[in-house]
């Protein structure tokens, strides 16, 4: 473990352990997700040292379970990005490749980092292929005020993603392992673009073609009434896939996404997988609350109750994609690539 994890590690205290028995702890929940929306981590705006801190913690906590790192550079799967102006507005565009950061000024290059691990799978045939789990570690960083606070810290979105997906991590670590591989992926940029999972598409741990699924974790702090209230959660796409077929028949409580007019699946990382052809959706028990993207995301306004039941709701459905058939496109549900 480097300086980095050990402080981390340290600083953390009483988070997720891999020696843990039985389902997700609320107290584990709440300690991990009150560690990545602290002021102290101002954001976790893209490139930020916030940012860093944030894929620090999440490597050290896959590295307490157990998982395999599966990064260029240990856990961290780095990501060339540049800083652009466009329209009089300021962005990040991800750059092709790591050799076209040298024609770009230092001023404007930007680094940062998706966070990934892997357990493989144990059965002789299944192995080769993969599930991607994943959640972007990503926020807004410091902004316009709003009531005297200007910190955006993103406990719901999506703290509480990152937490679900360190959960479900931990609990496949401790049991007898998936069938198929299971790569977990904390995805950088998603505000930005989605420029993160973009660029793990790009260099994907498994091959796309032996990615079978993949399922996203976003915002899950708060119940949303029209999925059922505390402990149900909605899937974006339920439709479009067998994947909702599948949450159905083992009854498991996530449902249709409620608010189909949004276009929640087409706003999400999982859709760059879906344009590829992989049956992916997310996970998500989003309200319309109105403290989205706003400074008052903070973690004393996450329903921790509401939320550990559906992170055990996630890893029941992880455990149906590792171990059960793999989820196949409904006719017309899969998006065409846009041109």
């Amino acid at each position: 473990m480097n300086v980095v994890l050990m402080l981390v590690a340290t600083v953390c205290g009483g988070c997720l352990t891999a020696q843990d028995s039985g389902g997700p702890r609320l107290e584990d929940v709440r300690s991990a997700l009150s560690v990545l929306s602290a002021d102290s981590l101002m954001g976790r705006r893209t490139g930020s040292a916030g940012a860093a801190q944030a894929a620090a913690f999440i490597a050290a906590q896959l590295e307490s379970f157990g998982i395999e790192p599966a990064g260029d550079s240990g856990y961290f799967q780095r990501v060339p990005m540049v800083r652009v102006t466009r329209d009089g507005r300021r962005r990040v565009e991800l750059l092709p490749s790591w050799s076209d950061l040298d024609t770009v000024p230092a001023e404007r290059r930007l680094g940062d980092v998706n966070v990934v691990g892997l357990i493989r799978g144990r059965d002789p045939v299944l192995r080769d292929e993969a599930v991607v789990i994943g959640a972007h570690h990503d926020h807004l960083g410091v902004g316009r005020p709003v009531d005297g606070d200007s910190i955006y810290n993103g406990a719901d979105d999506d703290a509480s993603g990152v937490v679900a997906v360190l959960e479900i991590a931990r609990s496949l670590a401790r049991g007898n392992g998936p069938r198929r591989t299971v790569v977990f992926l904390f995805s950088t940029g998603e505000e930005m673009g989605l420029v993160g999972t973009r660029w793990y598409l790009r260099h994907p741990v498994v091959p796309l073609d032996r990615t079978v699924a993949d399922l996203q974790v976003e915002m899950i702090g708060r119940p949303d009434s029209l999925a059922g209230g505390v402990g149900r959660a909605w899937l974006t796409g339920y439709d479009r896939s067998t994947m909702g077929d599948m949450l159905r028949d083992a009854g498991n409580p996530i449902v249709p996404d409620p608010r189909p007019e949004e276009g929640f699946f087409m706003r999400s990382d999982n859709f760059p997988f879906a344009v590829e052809g992989i049956p992916a959706h997310t996970l998500s028990s989003y309200n319309m609350h109105t403290d989205y993207h706003r400074p008052s995301d903070e973690v004393d306004l996450i329903d921790f109750e509401h939320m550990t039941q559906v992170i055990e709701a996630a890893i029941q459905a992880v455990e149906l994609l590792a171990n059960g058939e793999k989820p196949e496109w409904h006719p017309g549900g899969r998006p065409e690539r846009r041109r």
